[in-house]
């Protein structure tokens, strides 16, 4: 009787350490079906980082998908040419003429609008060129004939590209404008220059409410031309061309950027902290 409680026993000791040990295969096996997250180069314009939009929508991003995003805002010049080299898996841009170049290309793929807002002349108070509530045409005639400094982000962005657009449809040669200053920054640093100079410059509506604070009495002066408006896309770089791209993340946040959960976010940001919208969506 004594040998076969002690063959019971040791019976039991290895069914339990038989069960100990396929309780850790298990746990290893778990782990190893977690998914990696990849990283995903988000190339876009200073407006959608500077005016705190992204700080919103990236986590909402990688809370959902298994990617994480590296942004570089810079001037959506120098976004679309990083598409052009493959060195951005998917663009958040704000130049409808220099995209249309990149899709045809066939650097990029999935060109999807996503928001619009528009832009403004700010200036000091004071406004010694005396452009208060004039039209975008008007207002660039009387800078060219003030001399009040007018400050240009001058690094081809999309608002750069904008602002040489309205010289040009004034009939007017930037070239005539004395006491022009370019930054070669971004749209925050650029304001940030005007209000030191007490100059006039173009801006984004969603950049300037988002710094207004620390500008001193620059102002909104010039707002409201059709002209004036700013739209969003965002788009994927094609992998057929740039075998590289991360093409799983790039398309998954082109469809984020689209989706309604996302939609309602942006139609929301920046209510609660300026009293109004910082970016609007299309009405289908």
């Amino acid at each position: 009787m004594k040998k076969l409680w002690s063959l019971l026993l040791i019976i039991s000791v290895i069914l339990s350490a038989c069960s100990g040990g396929s309780t850790g295969i298990k746990k290893e096996e778990n782990n190893a079906a977690k998914i990696e997250k990849s990283d995903l180069i988000l190339a876009t314009t200073t407006s959608t980082q500077d005016s705190g939009l992204l700080d919103v929508l990236i986590p909402q991003f990688e809370k959902k998908h298994p990617f994480n995003v590296k942004t570089i805002a810079v001037g959506t010049g120098q976004a679309l040419e990083m598409g052009t080299k493959g060195e951005a898996d998917v663009l958040l841009v704000h130049a409808p003429e220099a995209e249309k170049k990149i899709v045809e290309s066939g650097d990029a793929v999935n060109r999807q609008k996503v928001m619009y807002n528009d832009f403004i002349i700010v200036g000091p108070k004071k406004d010694p060129a005396g452009i208060q509530d004039l039209q975008a045409k008007a207002a660039f005639q009387k800078l060219v004939e003030s001399n009040a400094p007018f400050v240009s982000r001058g690094d081809d962005s999309g608002t750069h590209k904008k602002e040489l657009e309205l010289w040009k449809s004034s009939g007017l040669d930037v070239k005539q404008k004395k006491n022009y200053l370019s930054t070669g920054q971004g749209m925050g640093g650029t304001l940030q220059v005007a209000a030191e100079k007490e100059g006039y410059t173009l801006t984004d509506r969603a950049t300037f409410l988002a710094q207004q604070d620390s500008l001193g009495d620059l102002t909104i002066l010039s707002e409201g031309d059709e002209s004036l408006l700013n739209i969003y896309h965002v788009m994927q770089v094609n992998p057929d061309q740039h075998k590289k791209v991360n093409s799983d993340g790039a398309k998954a946040f082109v469809y984020f950027m689209t989706d309604k959960e996302t939609k309602v976010t942006i139609s929301q940001f920046g209510k609660d902290k300026y009293g109004q919208a910082l970016f609007f969506l299309f009405e289908k």
